[in-house]
């Protein structure tokens, strides 16, 4: 003989599929709000890094003319997969009378651009001097990652520094 529930079916434990649902997409949310562009951690990499190379500019640019003295921002490219480049970030700082501030690039690709408006890939390392009359050797560095490219510019005259992004 089988029994008979006297309670109803409704009242039975467990969730409904309605109220999975509605969990599972504030859950979907909460995970948007979260994680927003988990896959442009290298964009904010490489802005950050630009923004780097933008201020070491500008700092060297100051230092020269509080200083009196000329002042160098070095510019390393990205030797990660060479054996020696322990070398070129051991390397010591300049010993002549003048500053030198350095820049190491991380996974990003590096290229210079004189004011003659000859470009060629930085392979080792690139020098920016600024002048404590307000001038510099100039040019510009461009740097890029993928579809990015910034464009970091140094007016030779009165050393002032620009930044462009080409790719919005």
């Amino acid at each position: 003989m089988t029994r008979i529930s006297a309670t109803s079916p409704f009242l039975s434990r467990g969730f409904t599929l309605l109220e999975l649902m509605v969990v599972l997409a504030i859950l979907a949310m909460g995970t948007m709000l979260l994680f927003p562009n988990i896959g442009s951690v290298t964009a904010r990499s490489f802005t950050a890094q630009v923004r780097e190379a933008g201020s070491l500019l500008n700092y060297a640019r100051r230092t020269a003319v509080v200083t009196g003295q000329p002042t160098t921002a070095s510019f390393y490219a990205d030797l990660s997969d060479e054996k020696d480049s322990g070398a070129v970030r051991a390397s010591p700082l300049s010993t002549s009378t003048e500053r030198n501030e350095r820049w190491q690039a991380r996974g990003i690709g590096l290229t210079y651009r004189d004011s003659t408006d000859q470009q060629q890939p930085v392979e080792e390392h690139v020098d920016v001097t600024f002048f404590p009359e307000g001038g510099s050797t100039g040019g510009a560095l461009i740097l890029t990652l993928n579809a990015r490219e910034a464009v970091i510019s140094i007016d030779p005259f009165s050393g002032r520094v620009e930044t462009e992004y080409l790719d919005d």
